[in-house]
């Protein structure tokens, strides 16, 4: 009895690490790369003006 312990203590942490695991990779809200690429855009523009 003692050994199929120790034996579900793998199985059960293999579960729970695959539970996190999909937790972890599930989908999320998809966000645009609008205000990212309009503030490099603008970080541009600033470099080029000459003083």
């Amino acid at each position: 009895m003692a050994a199929l312990a120790w034996l579900l203590i793998p199985l059960l942490a293999g579960i729970g690490a695959g539970l996190w695991g999909s937790w972890a990779n599930r989908t999320r809200r998809t966000r645009s790369d609008g205000p990212e690429l309009d503030g490099y855009a603008r970080f541009r523009k600033a470099m080029e003006k000459q003083p």
